[in-house]
């Protein structure tokens, strides 16, 4: 992987919240929800890194064996293994289906989240796959700690 490719990855069924924290932090990461070889060859081929529990699957480039139940050991290994430090760019993606978002305007959201947060804030993304809006609320606070913590951005 050359230096100037963003670093995309695929967790395996058992890597749920590794998949959530990882969109968080900004990564492109599919997430599989039973393993599928094809999917993992097509990620492979598209070079993600395949993030895996599974220690009795024959592992070649491209995977890595995830050791620890903690998400924030979990965390800790893939940044350091793959020198992502300073590489995150945090709730630019969905922490759901994976895609970009895109700024909205205020008047957007009106409607679509609680009046209480469409009083108090002024920036909203959208996600264009599953529409679910997004603002800067107490959750992304603490999430932005652990990244933080974490010395990724």
């Amino acid at each position: 992987m050359h230096s100037g490719q963003e670093v995309k990855f695929l967790c395996d069924q058992n890597l749920g919240r590794l998949a959530k924290w990882l969109r968080l932090m900004g990564f492109d990461t599919m997430y599989m929800h039973l393993w599928d070889d094809d999917m993992v060859k097509n990620a492979l081929s598209s070079h993600r890194v395949v993030l895996t529990r599974a220690h009795n699957k024959e592992l070649t480039d491209g995977y890595m064996v995830i050791r620890d139940d903690k998400i924030n050991l979990q965390l800790k290994q893939v940044i350091n293994a793959l020198d992502l430090k300073g590489k995150a760019k945090p709730f630019s993606r969905c922490s759901i289906c994976n895609e970009p978002l895109y700024p909205i305007g205020r008047e957007e959201a009106k409607g679509y989240v609680p009046e209480y947060v469409f009083l108090t804030h002024d920036t909203f993304s959208k996600c264009p796959k599953c529409l679910r809006i997004y603002w800067r609320g107490t959750h992304m606070t603490r999430a932005l700690d652990m990244i933080n913590t974490l010395g990724i951005r």
